[in-house]
């Protein structure tokens, strides 16, 4: 006791590096984070003095300056006292509740005087708004003890438990202080809900004796006052007032130690709440003094201290209740016996709280009249004289009734409190026959009686019906088969017919698939060789028509290599026929091929052209070979069309697994996102894709403006010469 639940704060609070370079300097600019901003960790510098500081607390404590006070995670580290005037380095932490300092350094400066302590309302501290602050507040005590060498106590203010911890006060008996009014100052430490950052109460640390100041005792001693009956501690009395507590006398019906206990005189019963762990016997004559309480509704007796009397005791004897007066509130905390019938049961055990064992609970479902309640037995172990009532046995239950009322004093349902076993007694056992039972029987009588007369009834239909069904059964026998034949004769017809046109449905579609394909080629031929001749043609007759008037002899140059462009355009033209009728290709030197193809396409125009192998250059499929030379030759086609560049570089590289073919320019270049394609009237791009594709390849295209084009083309080096249309790879693409 006296160590709060803020002990066990997550160290990883502690581990959190400040984020920003502003330094807090004062509690308040703490306090007025929020747990996001505090997890941050804001450097803090704060000079205060210390207001609380127990060893329990293993180096934490309450430092509070002008602003206001706030907790400081000191764990495990050297522990100031209350009263020393310190300098607290370190970083905000959200806390369980409040923002607090993690990860601290504190200096001692010297010592001061407490700060003066804020007079609060007991609402205001529950509220949470005072947590970390020096306050003071007053009270009655309920309860005073000694623990760990400290004054534990129970103050009671504006209907609000308060614990206060304090130290004991020299030559001061603890029982003293109960119904004394004091003043106590401290500090406020709230005991909260990590999970769920709530707050739960609150707890004041007094750090001297002087903050503990009793402002009156009790006037006398409350066993010496007149007794009064046990049903009328909450009614009017002129001698009455807030704290004073009361003297009663009882026989002991039932008791729960640690917890409450039952007594009972002439005048009624009576809920005697205590903390003692003194047993007494059943029948024991008892006096109490305490505090009388409403509690939902009902009267109680809180904090109360008990103790025998010298008087014989006296053998309890339950009165006989009726559901009227159950309902008018006239039997509340009264030893009564009441006859109800058990309709249902239910055994639990409760877990173990404080130290103490958990009990078995039995609880019996009852039933008087129309009103249903329970009866409750708390023992240590099994009960079997509860547990072994058969469900719809009448009993008579002898226990303490507790009611449920609302504001307005009406019952709203009552249960039983059950001493021991022996106060349930059986009255009549369920009889076999009940009307449940009875109903049960004549239904099954009732329905073996249809089972015989429905199949005595269908035994008959069916010895008449018999006959028929076998004459039927023969006749569509007969007539099943013939159909089965005649099935069977149609099937096989129809299936003929479904395979010829299936057969000839194929051929069409790999007629239609061939003359596609070959339709796709030639109109890659056309674009590859003869528009990209006549290109070359075009430039080099613009050339000689400019230099015709000036400079003869260069004209006559370009005329002859417009010449020569028309010679090697017939030449294609004629190889193109002869792959209509052959796929079988010339064997040719691919890089000497492409650097041919390029002198001739940029003869006199302003580009250079660089050609570079790298790798064994060694002859590949003619498909390969093909369709490589094809792509050069439209990308050189492109540059000159459209790219305005003054260099081209072919790169070839002869891998083991690859070839890869790049033709880079230093042109333009354009957006790749708007590129030109069919629907302008350019099929470049879209012939090398095809191309591509045919050849097992993958195709990158990568420009922008300003910064020239650059294709690249990466194809097996094995592909077979008969794959024609191969899938198109998931890595090409335009960059």
């Amino acid at each position: 006791m006296g160590v709060v639940a803020f002990v066990w704060l997550d160290q990883s609070l502690s581990r959190s590096s400040p984020q920003s370079n502003e330094v807090l300097t004062n509690a308040a600019d703490v306090l007025s984070l929020s747990p996001e901003q505090a997890a941050r960790g804001e450097a803090v510098r704060v000079i205060g003095i210390v207001t609380a500081a127990v060893p329990e607390w293993e180096g934490r404590f309450y430092v509070q300056d002008k602003t206001g006070g706030i907790f400081v995670n000191n764990l495990g580290h050297k522990l100031p006292k209350p009263g020393d005037w310190v300098e607290v380095d370190g970083i905000t932490a959200p806390g369980p509740f409040a923002p607090i300092i993690a990860s601290p350094r504190w200096t001692k400066l010297g010592t001061a005087p407490l700060p003066p302590a804020k007079p609060v309302t007991v609402e205001q501290l529950m509220a949470g708004v005072e947590a970390c602050q020096r306050v003071e507040i007053s009270g009655i005590v309920r309860s005073a003890q000694l623990q760990d060498n400290r004054l534990v106590i129970n103050l009671m203010s504006g209907g609000f438990r308060l614990r206060v911890l304090a130290p004991i006060p020299p030559g001061v008996d603890p029982q003293s202080l109960l119904a004394a009014r004091v003043r106590v100052r401290g500090t406020a430490v709230t005991l909260y809900n990590a999970s769920l950052r709530q707050m739960v109460t609150v707890w004041v640390y007094v750090p001297v004796g002087s903050d503990f100041t009793v402002e009156s005792s009790e006037s006398a001693n409350p066993f010496n006052q007149p007794l009064i009956p046990l049903n009328s501690i909450v009614q009017y009395r002129r001698d009455n007032f807030p704290g004073k507590r009361v003297h009663v006398k009882g026989a002991v019906i039932y008791q729960r130690p640690g917890a409450d206990l039952f007594l009972e005189d002439e005048s009624g019963g009576l809920q005697v709440q205590t903390g003692q762990t003194e047993t007494f016997a059943r029948g024991d004559m008892v006096e109490a003094v305490g505090f009388p309480e409403v509690e939902n509704f009902l009267p109680v007796l809180q904090d109360a201290f008990v103790k025998k009397t010298d008087e014989p005791g006296v053998k309890p004897t339950p009165q006989a209740a009726s559901l009227r007066g159950i309902a008018a509130g006239l039997h509340q905390a009264d030893f009564i016996t009441l006859k109800a019938k058990v309709v249902d049961r239910i055994v639990r055990r409760t877990p173990p709280q404080m130290g103490k064992f958990g009990q078995q609970e039995t609880i019996l479902m009852l039933q008087s009249s129309n009103v249903i309640f329970t009866a409750q037995l708390d023992a240590p172990g099994q009960s079997p004289e509860l547990t072994t009532i058969p469900l719809g046995s009448t009993v008579e239950i002898n226990g303490i009734c507790l009611t449920k009322v609302d504001e307005l004093g009406k019952v709203e349902s009552f249960q039983i409190l059950i001493p021991t076993p022996r106060d349930v007694r059986i009255l009549a056992r369920p009889s076999w026959l009940t009307p449940q039972h009875l109903l049960i029987c004549v239904g099954v009588i009732v329905f073996i009686l249809i089972l015989i007369s429905s199949w005595t009834i269908a035994i008959s239909r069916k010895n008449s019906a018999l006959n028929v069904l076998v004459r039927d059964k023969e006749k569509a026998q007969t007539e099943l088969q013939q159909a089965h034949d005649l099935l069977e004769e149609r099937v096989k017809e129809r299936t003929a017919q479904l395979k010829f046109e299936m057969t000839a449905r194929k051929e069409a579609e790999v007629q239609f698939k061939a003359v596609l394909a070959e339709r796709t080629r030639l109109a890659r031929e056309l674009h590859d060789t003869l528009e990209q001749s006549l290109t070359g043609i075009g430039l080099q007759l613009d050339t000689a028509g400019r230099l015709s008037a000036n400079q003869p002899e260069a004209a006559s140059h370009h005329l002859e290599l417009a010449r020569n462009l028309i010679i090697q355009s017939q030449t294609e033209i004629r190889h193109s026929i002869w792959d209509l009728r052959s796929r079988e290709l010339e064997q040719f030197n691919l890089p000497d091929a492409l650097l041919r193809n390029a002198r001739q396409a940029t003869d006199g125009t302003n580009i250079q052209v660089e050609v570079e192998t790298e790798g064994d250059v060694r002859g590949l499929s003619e498909i390969v070979e093909g369709n490589l030379l094809r792509i050069g030759q439209e990308a050189l086609t492109n540059v000159i069309k459209h790219s305005g560049a003054s260099l081209v570089k072919i790169e070839l590289a002869f891998g083991p697994q690859e070839v890869i073919l790049q033709i880079t320019d230093n042109g333009c270049g354009f957006d790749t996102s708007n590129g030109v394609g069919p629907q302008k009237d350019h099929f470049g791009l879209l012939g090398m894709s095809e191309r591509v594709k045919r050849i097992q390849g993958r195709f990158f295209l990568r420009s922008s403006p300003g910064n020239g084009t650059s294709v690249r083309v990466e194809v097996p080096a094995s592909l077979p010469p008969e794959a024609e249309t191969p899938s198109v790879p998931e890595e090409s693409g335009i960059i």
